[in-house]
């Protein structure tokens, strides 16, 4: 019998890791194709991160942040305000991505309180989303299935339409679609009063709960139109898409998206520390400086900055963001073609080591498998015994059906593992055919 409150039944136990592999206890190896939860950005086992983490625990561990900095909480606000595609950027380290959404939203809230505007109150965000597990990132996030159970303490929020192309609700997609996008943001800012609005917070590419899902052409230039003309901010999401996964070092970046906010996580610091930050732009935090009530006992962590600044110099001098726009061109293409004839597979879809594959039952008419079959994790399952790891989701066709396989593997990985990835997939899909 175990004391520990698990996450699953029937768990092994990991012992050791090496670049993109993880070994159990009784010896056997998977390839990690999804980096944990797209967490693992510079693979397992990497000695000079490790080093780098005891080295600054051995000097100094914690100190409270309203009692000291730290040197390397100061480089890595540095390091990151010359990565950011913002304009003089600050950065408040955080423990993880649900606690980086939380520190914007509660910005927000300080930055129209300290302008005078009371009344934004309202954040806008998109369905089929996902912004983290506590009670106000929940709040903007779109996945039914998470959200469902709390929704009586989920308040000050609304939703747009998903932005899904394989699943488009604009009526005359593939045509306009950005601008259809852009005028139904529009009316819900008009619907609700622009006085009362706060911000807009999205994914630059959707995550897990869409599926790495690309927005269409011109999508985001419109979108920061109307959130310009109505005073909204712009809160970026990159929590799963930053730190070189989608091919940039942030997937704004793609777009020419310069947020008012950028949260970030996951691959910060490559799971050898729980750590997060949320990135405020240089008028955001002049703003509301001095009138944030705002902090946790673990933000700006020492040891936590450490490591993610290894972690970035890992990125850096291996040419790893890079990389990742390769490689992931090599995965999409591979499963693509591997499983352009698998009945069951409706979209492969992603940018750089951000890809997914959305499983439905019918593909001529995009009908999804009913959630109670638990289709993403049951072919989870079956990768497993390939000694494949992937990431099931769901949610993807209406919040609640609609089933994802997710990659996002270490940034390290080689075209021989990438390939081994997609045969692997190949062999977990062949018992849904």
């Amino acid at each position: 019998m175990t004391r520990l409150f698990h996450r699953g039944r029937d768990l092994p136990t990991a012992v050791s890791g090496e670049g993109c592999w993880i070994t159990d206890a009784a010896g056997r190896s998977y390839l990690d194709a999804a980096g944990g939860a797209l967490v693992a950005s510079i693979g397992h086992g990497d000695e000079g991160v490790a080093g780098a983490l005891a080295g600054q625990a051995s000097r100094i561990a914690y100190v409270h942040a309203s009692a000291f900095t730290t040197a390397p909480v100061e480089e890595l606000a540095e390091r990151l305000a010359r990565l950011l595609p913002m304009d003089d950027p600050r950065v408040f380290p955080v423990s993880g991505g649900s606690e980086a959404m939380e520190t914007a939203l509660k910005a927000v809230r300080a930055y129209h309180l300290a302008r005078g505007e009371p009344d934004r109150v309202i954040v806008i965000s998109r369905e089929l989303s996902y912004h983290g597990n506590t009670r106000g990132a929940l709040a903007v996030s779109g996945r039914r299935s998470l959200r469902d159970p709390y929704l009586p303490w989920l308040t000050h929020s609304e939703k747009v339409p998903g932005v899904i192309e394989y699943r488009c609700p604009n009526p005359a997609h593939p045509e306009a679609c950005a601008t259809w996008h852009a005028e139904r943001l529009e009316e819900a800012i008009l619907q609700i009063g622009p006085e009362r609005v706060a911000a807009f917070v999205a994914e630059p590419i959707g995550g897990a709960a869409s599926g790495a899902a690309e927005p269409p052409s011109g999508y985001w230039e419109e979108v920061v139109a109307v959130c310009r003309r109505h005073g909204v901010l712009i809160v970026a999401d990159e929590v799963m898409t930053g730190v070189g996964r989608t091919g940039a070092w942030f997937a704004s970046q793609h777009y020419g998206l310069r947020p008012d906010l950028v949260t970030m996580a996951k691959g910060l610091a490559g799971g050898y520390w729980p750590l997060g930050a949320c990135a405020l732009s240089g008028q955001v935090a002049r703003t509301i400086e001095g009138a944030f009530p705002h902090g946790f006992t673990f933000s700006h962590h020492a040891v936590g900055a450490a490591v993610a600044l290894e972690v970035l110099r890992r990125i850096e001098e291996q040419g790893l963001v890079e990389a990742a726009a390769r490689r992931g061109a090599r995965l999409l293409a591979g499963l693509t073609e591997a499983l352009a004839d698998h009945p069951h597979v409706g979209d492969v879809r992603g940018r750089g080591l951000l890809v997914a594959i959305e499983l439905v039952e019918d593909r001529e008419t995009k009908r999804p498998f009913s959630r109670d079959r638990r289709i993403a994790e049951s072919v989870t399952a079956a990768a497993k015994k390939e000694g494949l790891l992937v990431y099931p989701s769901s949610g993807c066709a209406d919040g609640l059906n609609g089933d994802l396989l997710m990659y996002g593997p270490p940034l390290v990985i080689t075209e021989e593992e990438v390939d081994t990835v997609v045969e692997r997939t190949r062999l977990a899909l062949g018992g849904l055919a």
